[in-house]
C-alpha cells in the first residue's frame, strides 16, 4: 500500500464519515429544528467547542475560544504554498464580502489557520492573506496546538513528502469551511465546491450579521 497516494484518501474517507454521521443525526435527533440552508451542513444542536490558544500572525497577540464569541464567525485551514483550494476560498470570501447584505451588518470574520508552522512565518500568512482581504485572520501554532484544534472541528491534516529534498512537502487538508456561532460553538460547515452566494444565504439564514 502507497501510504503517500493513500493520504488524500484518507482526508476524503474522514470527511465523508463525518458528513454522513451529521446527515443520520439530522435525520434521527431532530434535524428538522435546523434552519433550511442550500449549502451549509448544519449540527441539530451546535458541538461546545474546548479552549484553544493559537496565535495571530497580523499582531502576535494569542487567538483563543474567546475570540469567537459574540458574533458569526468562519474557519478555514490551508497554508500558504497551497496551489488550490487555499486561493480559492479566501478568494470566494471576498466574494463573500462583495455579497453580504448591508442591513445585516458586520461579515462573519474568517479566520485563515496556517498548517504548516515549519513554513508560514507570520510576515507570510499576513502578505497572502491581505491580498485577498484586509478582514481576513491569519493564524499559526505549533502542531500540538494545531492537532487539539483541528481535531475538534473534525478537520485533518497530514504533511506529505513529494522528494526526498528536505522542506519539499505538500499538506494534504479538510477542505471545509467551518462556521461558529456567538456562542463559541461549531454551527456546521460548508463543503467544496463553494458558492458565495449560496454562503451569504444560508448564513443569512442562520441568523449571521
Amino acid at each position: 500500500m502507497n501510504l503517500q497516494r493513500s493520504l488524500p484518501w484518507l482526508i476524503a474517507a474522514v470527511a465523508l464519515a463525518g458528513a454522513l454521521g451529521l446527515f443520520l443525526g439530522q435525520k434521527w435527533l431532530g434535524g428538522d429544528a435546523a434552519p433550511a440552508t442550500t449549502s451549509a451542513i448544519v449540527y441539530p444542536q451546535p458541538r461546545i467547542l474546548a479552549d484553544f490558544q493559537l496565535e495571530r500572525a497580523d499582531t502576535g497577540e494569542p487567538l483563543t475560544l474567546d475570540d469567537w464569541r459574540g458574533q458569526w464567525s468562519l474557519a478555514f485551514i490551508g497554508f500558504t504554498h497551497c496551489p488550490d483550494a487555499c486561493p480559492q476560498t479566501l478568494a470566494q470570501y471576498r466574494e463573500i464580502e462583495r455579497l453580504w447584505p448591508q442591513e445585516r451588518g458586520p461579515v462573519p470574520t474568517l479566520y485563515f489557520v496556517s498548517v504548516d508552522p515549519e513554513r508560514d512565518t507570520p510576515q507570510a500568512l499576513v502578505e497572502y492573506s491581505r491580498y485577498f482581504s484586509p478582514d481576513i485572520v491569519p493564524a499559526r501554532g505549533s502542531h500540538e496546538q494545531l492537532e487539539q484544534f483541528t481535531r475538534q472541528l473534525n478537520l485533518f491534516y497530514v504533511q506529505t513528502p513529494l522528494s526526498n529534498e528536505p522542506g519539499d512537502y505538500t499538506v494534504d487538508h479538510t477542505t471545509y469551511l467551518v462556521v461558529i456561532n456567538p456562542q463559541g460553538r461549531l454551527a456546521g460547515f460548508f463543503r467544496s465546491p463553494l458558492v458565495p452566494a449560496e454562503i451569504v444565504d444560508d448564513l443569512v439564514a442562520l441568523g449571521a450579521g
